[in-house]
């Protein structure tokens, strides 16, 4: 039936011509669309021993010298200091709502509610009532990928005891915080932790074990996942009136050549190995996607000195408490790749284990990271395949909470055209899902509000609207083109008036010029967003 649907779109898709493929819609979006821009604890806070916080395992990574230059997240934004100038960026952006993530180990030092930090739940007090204050709706991600340190001790995610330690963690948050947040991510990217944390061990904890800890670990992330929504439904859904759902990633594929049902086959494997081994058992029916069970039950055969996965099984009553746990489906969305068919063997992880390979079009736009090239069209075709195939049954809406790209950090960091271009066509090719294909989608997060530690690269790869300079113990934040770009996306509800065109490019240039005539003269940079500021409210004014 999958495969079905891989193939159905590209008969849908596959007749358009390149031009007719990237035609620009000049439509709004529908009336009450949510605007947003997103942070991740462990990529902006800092004050990582702060206040008692506990280690997490990117602290841990930071300090063992393992990501770029040796550089850490110790102090980042420096964003647990500067909740008043964070917020005062999102304004200047015009977004009705932000999304961040709570770190556990600022919550919980250890990981349990006995380690309670009264200072750690003040700060995201403080942040989610100056985000009220301003009319900006909080959005509350209560895993993005920083574990307490003293829970990886024991094993983290593969120790099954983490269920009930996250439950119990995000029953603290919702009494905490739920009388003001009302939208809940449970975890955000999750096959990532799976993937590169315990598969390929590219990030923390750097277990690399793709044959049985990976399996595991998304195993017990779901059945954790589970229990938070139990939680919030029996005990507060009633008084605090919010939703909860989960934030999934997933590329768009499509066969290396469509003509070949092997490869259309191998593009759906593809689809399974990393959005349906999460998006299936709690948008369809509780357990794994066939295809999966299938192919990995195929490859014990194939290889009975050397088995290269094992699927954990959830009985029926896990299966039956996983089924139905999202108000809605969240998306971190970025790149495409093209999928042939291939005989994987028996190597552990998901080409080996799939029978496919990845690959990418020579003539796609490529960004600073190795794993993001430029294909916004693929953006319109994996809404389609999704609401077609997960959100049949359970009618709930999609909402994008992740999509961005990275550029070098070299010398005109203002000056990003690259991005602006690539939000753009992102955003309307969501906007053609919505309008000419009926696509229920409701929100647009764009990654991220400001540079920070990403992960691995430190801080070579931005993916902020805001420049930070890191070189500077203050981190002070400039806004780039992007950042005046999507407010006026904002303002307008999409791209339905070309009206301000003229003011845009003339605000872009006069505030890039005033920027750097201000920071030659070492004016504090919350001055210079002031008076840039000032500066394009009376550019508006002459325009009009």
């Amino acid at each position: 039936k999958i495969m079905h649907e891989v193939e159905n779109l590209h008969i849908k898709f596959g007749t358009q011509s390149t031009t007719e493929r990237d035609l620009f819609l000049n439509e709004s979006f529908p009336s009450g669309f949510q605007w947003a821009s997103s942070s991740e604890s462990f990529k902006v806070e800092g004050g990582w021993v702060e206040d008692g916080k506990g280690e997490t395992i990117w602290d841990r990574f930071g300090h063992d010298g393992l990501a770029f230059e040796n550089q850490t997240a110790d102090l980042a934004c420096d964003s647990y200091h500067k909740v008043d100038y964070d917020v005062y960026l999102l304004r200047g952006l015009h977004v009705n709502t932000y999304q961040f993530s709570i770190s556990w180990a600022r919550i919980f030092p250890s990981g349990h509610r006995g380690s309670q930090s009264e200072k750690g739940a003040h700060y995201y007090d403080k942040l989610i009532n100056a985000l009220i204050e301003s009319d900006i709706q909080p959005v509350v991600t209560l895993y993005h990928w920083d574990l307490p340190q003293a829970l990886q001790d024991y094993g983290g995610w593969t120790n099954a005891s983490i269920v009930e330690a996250f439950k119990d963690y995000a029953d603290f948050c919702f009494s905490r915080f739920g009388d003001r947040v009302k939208t809940w991510n449970t975890l955000s990217s999750p096959w990532v932790v799976s993937h590169a944390g315990y598969g390929t061990g590219e990030h923390p904890p750097g277990v690399k074990d793709y044959v049985v800890a990976s399996y595991q670990v998304t195993h017990n992330m779901l059945k954790s996942h589970a229990e938070a929504f139990h939680v919030y439904n029996d005990k507060y859904r009633k008084t605090q009136g919010g939703k909860i759902g989960i934030a999934l990633n997933s590329d768009w594929v499509e066969p290396m050549d469509p003509s070949r049902p092997e490869d259309i086959a191998a593009a759906d494997r593809y689809l399974q190995f990393m959005l349906g081994w999460f998006a299936h058992p709690i948008f369809v029916n509780g357990d794994y996607p066939a295809t999966l069970k299938t192919q990995i039950e195929q490859k014990r055969n194939e290889c009975p000195l050397s088995d290269p996965a094992r699927l954990p099984v959830f009985t029926t009553e896990e299966s039956q408490r996983i089924r139905g746990t999202a108000d809605y489906l969240g998306l971190n969305h970025y790149t495409s790749r093209l999928v042939n068919n291939s005989v994987g063997g028996c190597t552990p992880g998901p080409q080996g284990v799939g029978d496919f390979q990845a690959h990418v079009d020579p003539s796609w736009s490529s960004t600073a990271s190795a794993w993001i090239y430029s294909t916004p069209w693929g953006l319109r075709r994996l809404l389609n395949y999704i609401s077609t195939e997960y959100l049949n049954v359970t009618k709930v809406p999609i909402y994008i909470t992740g999509n961005g790209m990275p550029t070098e950090y070299s010398g005109d960091t203002l000056n990003d055209t690259n991005r602006i271009e690539y939000m753009k066509s992102y955003i309307n090719e969501a906007l053609k899902a919505i309008f000419l294909d009926g696509v229920d989608v409701q929100q647009f997060t764009v990654q991220s509000l400001m540079d920070g530690f990403e992960g691995k690269q430190g801080y070579s790869q931005r993916y902020g609207l805001h420049h930070v300079n890191f070189e500077n113990a203050d981190r002070p934040r400039t806004p780039k083109q992007s950042a005046y770009f999507y407010s006026e996306v904002i303002k307008q509800n999409g791209f339905g008036s070309l009206k301000g065109d003229v003011f845009k490019g003339a605000e872009m240039q006069l505030t890039r010029q005033l920027v750097d005539a201000l920071l030659a003269e070492n004016i504090q940079p919350h001055v210079c967003v002031f008076l840039t500021s000032i500066s394009n409210i009376y550019l508006k004014w002459k325009v009009a």
